[in-house]
């Protein structure tokens, strides 16, 4: 799978990611921008422990997409 400048080279892994968790994705149809969304991770789609471009959740507002990074805690 081809990486674009804007992909996080290593995303987090599915074992980093529960639900509650602040997170930034990527949206499939803002693959290869910077359009990435902030939210709170409310279901964890993917199955598999990791994946190149990302583990696949679902925010609280609904939105879906591949976690790239996540929120920092200050």
């Amino acid at each position: 799978m081809r990486q674009n400048a804007y992909d996080n080279p290593d995303p987090p892994k599915r074992s980093e990611i529960k639900p509650g968790t602040a997170v930034w994705i990527i949206e499939k149809e803002n693959y290869g921008s910077k359009n990435y969304k902030q939210g709170i991770v409310q279901d964890i789609l993917s199955s598999v422990g990791n994946h190149p471009r990302g583990i696949k959740v679902r925010l609280t507002d609904g939105s879906v997409g591949r976690v790239q990074w996540l929120m920092q805690h200050e």
